[in-house]
């Protein structure tokens, strides 16, 4: 899947390290990749936009590192895009050695995934599922103000799906957790 980008090469560049993206300007480098310096640097295709491919390239750039929450003005699919090149290189980053046995791992050919040589263990992008709900009664709707935003942001309910929780479990229970109500969980 991945490859060694030529001259010629042209397309959105995701440009990752340790959770952080290469916005030179402000924005996601689009054009030829001797533009950006990057004809040589292995790169993985990881979608196309607005028919052009979109590359991620593993690299720390020491100028310009920024969150991928910079972007999130720019067109949705641009920020999805750039969100899963940020979620793909700290993958590839965190798994370089099997968990198992410890040996060295390399990236499949054909899916998102690191593979070992060794004892053959295969390891995938971890999901973290997650629920978001609008509670409203009547013409009211239910805000939650969090400790963690010093501004007064308020936001309706989310939270993570824990293991062997259901999505209706989830909801119930954070909405439980954010706000102290008890709801009811009906099977349809």
């Amino acid at each position: 899947m991945d490859r060694i980008i030529e001259k010629l090469e042209s397309g959105w560049w995701i440009v990752s390290h340790e959770q952080k993206l290469w916005l030179p300007y402000g924005e996601l480098p689009h054009g030829p990749a001797a533009n950006f310096d990057l004809v040589g640097q292995r790169a993985l295709r990881i979608g196309e936009w607005q028919g052009d491919p979109v590359w991620l390239v593993l690299q720390h750039r020491r100028h310009d590192m920024g969150s991928v929450r910079q972007v999130i003005d720019q067109d949705a699919g641009l920020f999805q895009l750039a969100g899963r090149g940020v979620q793909l290189a700290e993958f590839y980053r965190s798994h370089k050695f099997c968990g198992y046995c410890g040996h060295p791992m390399h990236p499949s050919k054909t899916e998102w995934a690191m593979l070992c040589s060794h004892c053959r263990e295969r390891y995938y992008p971890q999901i973290a599922p997650c629920i978001i709900v609008a509670i409203r009664r009547e013409d009211s709707l239910l805000l939650a103000r969090h400790v963690r935003h010093r501004n007064g942001v308020h936001t309706v309910l989310a939270g993570f799906v824990e293991v062997g929780e259901t999505l209706e479990q989830a909801v119930a229970r954070e909405v439980m957790e954010e706000s102290g109500i008890k709801l009811k969980i009906c099977a349809m």
